[in-house]
């Protein structure tokens, strides 16, 4: 986690959000253009993200899901005004980007993998979001029509074009069952260790009950991306678990994450 201080007017923050930033230092520790996250010092410590109206509501209501299971921090404030609002609680720890943990990789990617192997064993009775593959599918399905689409994952999947990889999952979408609670965007960042012991998610507005390959398609990605090396994949899967691990879903999560 990366801080950058930074000085705040009080009137740019709704009523019941300044008391959080009263008398603090302030940090600026964005790290998505998608919205904006701020750290104060106060006391134990709170973060407080805003973003456009109503785009933080599945995040507050996974997240107090999360925290009910003993995952995720506690959230202290939700404001929907001209824009959404959302203060949580600092949990202790670090993220999994710190460098303890970068400079460990084995360690890191056993350490991960076993956590969202426990995740995907949670009873999910109570997620109130009960349907994740429907608004995965849902949200690529509308950035396929608008025409949104990284191509440079187009040569790394064999495919030719957007065309070639709507093909792919308009067929193989069924495939995708609703059978864990996932993070939803399982990567270092959004992982909190206390010294190697899990402390809790943060981010976890994309989780629901859904696929395990969506979890396992960025539990990989993420130790690619922060390690600039391809090596810890098939560790990570096997720690996770090689017989719970479908290559051709791996390769579906990966072509509709092209629309994501």
């Amino acid at each position: 986690m990366n801080l950058r201080p930074i000085n705040a007017n009080l009137n740019d923050y709704p009523p019941s959000v300044r008391p959080y930033l009263e008398g603090a230092k302030i940090f600026d520790s964005s790290c998505s253009p998608q919205a904006k996250v701020i750290f104060s010092d106060k006391d134990e410590g709170f973060f407080i993200k805003t973003s456009p109206k109503e785009s933080l509501f599945l995040e507050y209501t996974m997240t107090n899901y999360f925290h009910s299971l003993g995952l995720a921090p506690q959230v202290l404030e939700y404001v929907s005004d001209s824009e959404d609002w959302l203060v949580t609680a600092k949990v202790n720890g670090n993220d999994c980007i710190n460098q303890k943990y970068l400079e460990n990789p084995k360690k890191l990617c056993d350490t991960t993998a076993h956590i969202l192997r426990e995740l995907h064993s949670i009873d999910f009775a109570r997620c109130p979001i009960k349907n994740h593959t429907a608004i995965f599918l849902k949200t690529a399905e509308q950035s396929y029509k608008a025409g949104l689409c990284d191509k440079e994952m187009f040569e790394q999947l064999d495919l030719k074009n957007t065309a070639d990889a709507w093909t792919l999952i308009t067929a193989k979408s069924k495939l995708l069952k609703n059978e864990v609670l996932l993070h939803g965007d399982y990567c270092l960042p959004n992982i909190i260790l206390d010294d190697w012991k899990l402390s809790g998610f943060i981010d976890v507005g994309n989780g629901g009950v859904g696929d395990r390959h969506v979890d396992i398609f960025w539990g990989i990605y993420t130790l690619f991306y922060n390690l600039r090396t391809h090596q810890y994949a098939k560790r990570f899967i096997d720690a996770y678990g090689k017989d719970l691990v479908d290559p051709e879903k791996l390769r579906l999560i990966a072509t509709i994450e092209i629309f994501g």
